[in-house]
């Protein structure tokens, strides 16, 4: 017998690009989107996060509202009327990806480049003197990397490491406007700071601004190929919560730990140990090797 995690949702109705869509009571139009096989971009969403609305590359037009809507946030209500594709939303998410990668380096950001191309944008249109957030990457420490030449202001990490996950509070945001930055507080090193190295934040970073630091290694050598990597889940072993950890594995190596986000136990989060203690089953291999 299935036991329901929460009570049944009435369905409504609204209208997607014409097409008609049930979705629960509740559902954001992004649901709805996704229900209907629509392909809209999203960076700074997360699915275990509340949507913060900050880069609005997911933008829809909904019928008789006067400003486009974020799609991530929007709930969607009967007879809602939403166009994703009009030549208004995509003129605004075009406006967007050319601010956003003339500004910062999206190489590492999936799909970006297939977006850019899809709604023509052209970041190099304004030119060589556009302000950049380019800035060396912080390594200062064995386990993660902060490239924020990278980063986007998505606030991912701030809510992944406050108080809708971790607790930890150990970043946030510093200075305003184009000076605006992740930061620990006073901008100590993260080793003098609250930070406890569940690497949550890694987990829910769209752009690669915060990556394992053998990732990070791997890209700078480039031999990081996620074309060669294999994915196995498996339950940590290091205590009894039964977290789910799924093990990226390239030429025999583990290279990198994530956890399903769907996961009831995890809901994508781990500790220091499930996110990083992986390195003593290399040294086991290793010295029987030997």
């Amino acid at each position: 017998m299935t036991v329901p995690l929460r009570p049944p949702r009435r369905l409504i109705e609204i209208s997607v690009d014409g097409e008609a869509v049930r979705v629960p009571e509740g559902d954001t139009i992004l649901d709805a989107c996704a229900a209907a096989g629509k392909d809209i971009p999203t960076l700074c969403y997360g699915d275990t996060l509340t949507p913060k609305n900050a880069c609005r590359v997911c933008v829809v037009e909904v019928e008789g509202a006067r400003t486009l809507a974020p799609a991530c946030s929007r709930k969607a209500e009967p007879g809602m009327v939403v166009g994703t594709a009009t030549e208004r939303a995509k003129h605004s998410r075009k406006v967007v990806l050319e601010l956003l990668a003339s500004s910062v380096d999206l190489s590492t950001t999936p799909r970006a480049a297939e977006w850019i191309d899809e709604y023509g944008a052209d970041p190099a249109r304004f030119g060589p003197d556009a302000a950049t957030v380019a800035q060396p990457a912080k390594v200062d420490n064995e386990l993660y990397v902060r490239d924020y030449a990278k980063c986007i202001l998505c606030y991912k990490c701030v809510d992944a490491c406050g108080d809708q996950w971790q607790n930890s509070f150990a970043i946030a945001v510093s200075g305003r406007g184009f000076d605006a930055t992740i930061s620990t507080e006073f901008d100590a090193p993260l080793t003098d700071s609250a930070c406890v190295y569940c690497g949550n934040c890694v987990e829910v970073c769209p752009t690669g601004a915060l990556s394992f630091k053998t990732e990070f290694d791997m890209r700078e050598a480039g031999t990081w190929n996620e074309d060669e990597q294999t994915q196995t889940t498996t339950i940590c072993s290091y205590c009894g919560v039964g977290c789910n950890l799924t093990l990226h594995v390239q030429e025999n190596q583990i290279v990198k730990v994530t956890s399903p986000h769907d996961n009831p136990v995890t809901h994508g989060n781990l500790c220091i140990k499930g996110r990083f203690g992986f390195q003593h089953v290399q040294n086991v291999g290793a010295s029987t090797d030997g």
